[in-house]
């Protein structure tokens, strides 16, 4: 029976994929002390497999378009934040992360020497600690060989625990203190005082309005929505919106009094009406330029973004499967509902056109020579091309008719999917070696991944905070996004409940991906040139 079973799994490659996954996940829900392996469960049910029915190979592409798929994802999604971390503190934190990744990869290869470890072994060790898929599969490049897929997969589980031990002992001594998490969207009408009775909207914009949004204005009983010349009168009241109910209240002191609710209240002229975005034509594009339905005044009130309610500042873009709060004449929703599209359907919807041209893109990237002096010559190959390209389409979001953006549900689904297809892969293809080589050195590759996993731990940990003065919630999304598993930046937003671990990570994972998988790359070509002569 076994032998059969054997059979079957050794000759039918598709189904033994999906057997990894499957399996996989289902071994990565299991939680012991909050902690759990997650899609890189994966990579273990597929050495098990690997090792159970020697025949079993995944061969083509398949693997290799998990992993486009998942690093395609990974720039569409974080690539404003990541252009936006190249400036300012940010290259003070990739500069802390770049230090802290070379000095892991220097602790592998002089560890690696100093026991007699397999130069292909090691970059997979390095790889693993990092919990980098682009890396390894830059090392399985530069190797041509499945030793990287070993040390991989012997150091990948510290890798993962590792970081998530050292944040939690970390939080431990600092005992950070945090504001308490603030509403994004604030509320409130202001009456408008004798002191500014005749001036104009844009008047007062510039000064007490400034950090406000007014969205409605009533007038004699009357609500409708304003423009920059509307004048007011002492008696009049105005609906304001703003992220923090301060604003709202210093706005009020200033103008005159805050009002007991009636603008909110008198649907008559206006009414409110929240709607899916769901067509192309209004995602990726501004506010301050979003065209609106003609014929009637209409009035974006807020848009609230899966779990998160956003002020609609002119500069904010929509994005599939957000729903938005809008004001207008109470015959005119369904007027609305057709310009936006108004489907929940739209929360994973996404081009193909796009997502086809963008990855064409990314993999002829990965084809371009680069001459390093005195090495030879790297490319970015399947593991960085597609990053780099995902990140400038995520930046600029829209190119004319093309929207490169994706739905944050579409995003997981795509990314997830895809490092799983490629860790299935990784691990089935290295069952065999990877038992022959546990039962030979196992226990000093283990040690070496401890080292060279807590080497950027402790360097981005105490150097940030003790001598760089980081703050702990930015600290830990920085060691989140040097190290690289999502599931560490999970884990440091508990232990830092604000926005900043996010955005950390998003500045640093990028780059420090790309850092690594060119470095693997020179190491590789450099041991490979040393051996040959």
């Amino acid at each position: 029976m076994l032998d059969l079973v054997r059979e079957i799994i050794g000759s039918q490659p598709i189904l033994t994929a999906f057997l990894a996954i499957g399996l996989g996940y289902l071994v990565g829900q299991i939680n012991i002390g909050g902690f759990s392996l997650g899609v890189g469960a994966v990579l273990f049910v597929g050495l098990a497999i690997g090792a159970f029915a020697p025949k079993a190979q995944i061969i083509g592409p398949i693997g290799l378009t998990g992993l486009i798929m998942f690093l395609y994802g990974i720039g569409i999604l974080y690539g404003r934040q990541f252009f936006e971390g190249m400036v300012g503190v940010g290259q003070k934190y990739n500069l802390l992360a770049l230090f802290a990744c070379l000095a892991g990869l220097a602790v592998a290869l002089g560890l690696g020497h100093i026991f007699g470890i397999k130069i292909g072994h090691t970059l997979g060790i390095y790889a693993g600690s990092m919990t980098s898929t682009a890396t390894l599969q830059a090392a399985l490049d530069v190797m041509k060989s499945k030793d990287p897929s070993i040390g991989y997969s012997i150091a990948y589980p510290f890798g993962v625990i590792g970081p998530i031990l050292c944040i939690y002992f970390m939080t431990r001594i600092v005992k950070p203190k945090f504001p308490a998490k603030a509403q994004r969207f604030q509320m409130g009408e202001i009456l408008i005082g004798e002191g500014h009775d005749g001036k104009r909207l844009d008047e007062l914009t510039a000064r007490a309005l400034s950090r406000v949004q007014v969205t409605m204005v009533r007038k004699n009983g009357r609500n409708f929505v304003p423009t920059a010349d509307t004048v007011l009168s002492a008696g009049d009241a105005i609906l304001v919106i703003a992220e923090q109910n301060e604003e709202i209240a210093k706005a009020a002191a200033v103008l005159g009094k805050l009002e007991s609710g009636r603008l909110a209240s008198d649907r008559a002229d206006l009414d409110y009406i929240r709607v899916f975005v769901g067509k192309a034509s209004v995602v990726g594009v501004p506010l301050a330029k979003l065209p609106m339905p003609a014929g009637f005044p209409t009035h974006i009130l807020h848009v609230r973004r899966y779990d998160a309610d956003l002020v609609p500042t002119p500069d904010l873009m929509l994005e599939f499967g957000d729903r938005v709060g809008v004001l207008m004449p109470p015959d005119r929703k369904d007027d609305v509902r057709r310009h936006f599209g108004d489907t929940v359907k739209a929360a994973a919807e996404f081009s193909y056109v796009s997502l086809g041209v963008g990855m064409v893109l990314g993999v002829l990237l990965g084809l371009v020579p680069i001459p390093v002096p005195g090495v030879g010559v790297v490319t970015l190959g399947i593991g960085g091309g597609p990053l780099i390209v995902a990140l400038i389409l995520g930046k600029l979001r829209r190119t004319g008719p093309m929207l490169w953006t994706m739905p944050l549900p579409a995003n997981i689904v795509l990314r997830n999917f895809g490092l799983a297809m490629f860790l299935a892969t990784v691990g089935v293809n290295a069952g065999q070696p990877f038992v022959r080589t546990v039962t030979e050195s196992g226990l000093t590759m283990l040690f070496i991944g401890g080292a060279v996993l807590l080497t950027p731990v402790f360097i981005v940990l105490l150097v940030g905070h003790h001598v760089m003065k980081i703050p702990y919630d930015d600290l830990v999304g920085v060691a989140s996004g040097a190290t690289g598993n999502p599931a560490i930046l999970v884990y440091s937003t508990k232990m830092a409940p604000t926005e900043r671990p996010d955005i950390g990570y998003a500045m640093i994972f990028p780059s420090m991906t790309l850092v690594k998988v060119i470095a693997v790359q020179i190491v590789g070509l450099l041991m490979a040139g040393s051996s040959a002569g």
